[in-house]
C-alpha cells in the first residue's frame, strides 16, 4: 500500500521539484527485493550483495580499437581473467591500467571457477578477456560464465573486435548465414572427416588456423569440398600488414604453398550453392574415396556413383591426391596424416 500510496502522490504533484522529491521518496519506499537479470536462454535472479562479472573484447591486432567503455572496465573491476597473462599485460600496460590479472585458460578454468564464483558472490568485480577480440569465441570462458549466471551472478557484455565479423566483412563473401567453426582438427584424417560434415552447408564456412598449418588445411578444404569452390583468407587484421585475398580452393592452395605464411589466419569457403555441379560432386565422392582406396580405384568407383568418365575422376583425383596445383608435398609434414 506504501508503494501505490506514493505513486499517486507523485501523479498529483504539480512543481518539478515537488515531483523530482516524490518521484526520489517512491524510489526508497518501493519494497526491496532481488534484482532481474534477463539473458537469452535463461532468466536468473540477481543478488544485491554479489559482485559482477564483466565479458570484454578486446582489440584483435591493433591496441587503438580498444574501446573507451571496455578500457573503463579494465580499469575499475578488482581483477581481469586472462587465457595468457602475458598478452593481455602488454595491452594493460598500453592504456596505463594496473589492474591484476589472473589466468583463466583451457586447462584450469575447470578447477578454478567455482573459488572465482565464490568471489563473485562474495561481491567482488571481474573481467573476462581473451587474447584477442570477443571471449569464448574458441577461447576458454564458458564453463566460468554458465557457473556464475547459476550462481545469481550478473554477467554483463562490454562488446567490441571479433576476427570473426572483421573477416566477413571484407572477404567478398556472403556474411549471412554462415558457420563459425573455429579451428579444425590437426590430425588431417580427424579434418578431412569433420569437412564432409560440413560439405553440404549453404552457408560461408569460417576457421581459423596457425600459420604452420594453414596449408595442409586449405589442400584439405579443396581435396573435400571441391577445387573451384570460391574461398579467401584474411591475415593480420587492423594490422600494418593485414591481407585479404578471395580466389578459388586450388588457387589458395598454391598461393599459400608458394610462400612461408605468417600470422594468424581467418579462412572462409563459400557454402554449398544447392545441387552440386558435377565437378564438385566428383570432388566430394573421391575425397571421401581417398581416403580408403588406392586412387585407381577409388576413381573407378566415384565414376560409377557419380556418372562421370572414369578418366575424368582419374583425372581429378591426381589433382586431389597430390600431383598438379595441391601436391600434398608443398604443405610440408603430413606425419599426422591418418589415411
Amino acid at each position: 500500500m506504501e508503494w501505490q500510496a506514493t505513486r499517486n502522490c507523485t501523479r498529483r504533484s504539480a512543481g518539478g521539484a515537488s515531483m523530482r522529491l516524490c518521484c526520489k521518496a517512491a524510489r526508497r519506499s518501493k519494497p526491496a527485493g532481488p534484482r532481474r537479470q534477463r539473458r537469452i536462454g535463461y532468466v536468473a535472479t540477481v543478488s544485491d550483495t554479489a559482485g559482477i562479472l564483466y565479458v570484454v573484447a578486446t582489440p584483435i591486432g591493433n591496441l587503438a580499437d580498444l574501446g573507451t567503455r571496455a578500457a573503463d572496465t579494465l580499469k575499475q573491476v578488482d581483477v581481469v581473467l586472462a587465457e595468457d597473462t602475458r598478452v593481455t599485460r602488454r595491452l594493460l600496460d598500453a592504456y596505463a591500467i594496473s589492474t591484476p590479472l589472473e589466468s583463466v585458460h583451457d586447462h584450469n578454468e575447470e578447477r578454478v571457477s567455482s573459488a572465482l564464483v565464490g568471489r563473485l558472490a562474495a561481491g567482488a568485480r571481474m573481467a573476462l578477456v581473451s587474447d584477442a577480440g570477443t571471449p569464448l569465441l574458441s577461447d576458454p570462458g564458458y564453463r566460468l560464465i554458465r557457473l556464475a549466471q547459476d550462481h545469481g551472478i550478473a554477467v554483463q557484455v562490454v562488446p567490441g573486435p571479433s576476427a570473426i565479423t572483421a573477416a566477413l566483412s571484407v572477404s567478398g563473401l556472403p556474411a549471412r548465414p554462415f558457420w563459425f567453426e573455429g579451428f579444425l582438427p590437426a590430425r588431417a584424417g580427424a579434418r578431412r572427416e569433420r569437412l564432409r560434415a560440413l560439405a553440404a552447408l549453404e552457408g560461408t564456412l569460417v576457421f581459423f588456423e596457425a600459420p604452420h598449418r594453414v596449408c595442409e588445411t586449405v589442400h584439405d578444404l579443396a581435396a573435400v569440398l571441391g577445387p573451384q569452390r570460391e574461398a579467401a583468407f584474411a591475415r593480420e587484421l587492423s594490422k600494418r600488414f593485414e591481407e585479404v585475398v578471395r580466389e578459388p580452393l586450388a588457387d589458395l592452395a598454391v598461393r599459400l604453398s608458394a610462400t612461408t605464411p605468417r600470422g594468424e589466419f581467418v579462412l572462409l569457403v563459400a557454402g554449398a550453392q544447392g545441387t552440386a555441379t558435377g565437378e564438385q560432386e566428383l570432388a566430394r565422392v573421391l575425397g571421401c574415396l581417398l581416403d580408403v582406396l588406392p586412387m585407381r580405384e577409388a576413381a573407378a568407383v566415384a565414376a560409377r556413383i557419380t556418372g562421370a568418365r572414369r578418366n575424368d575422376a582419374y583425372a581429378l583425383a591426381l589433382r586431389l591426391r597430390g600431383t598438379g596445383a595441391l601436391e600434398q608435398g608443398d604443405c610440408g609434414d603430413t606425419a599426422d596424416d591418418t589415411r
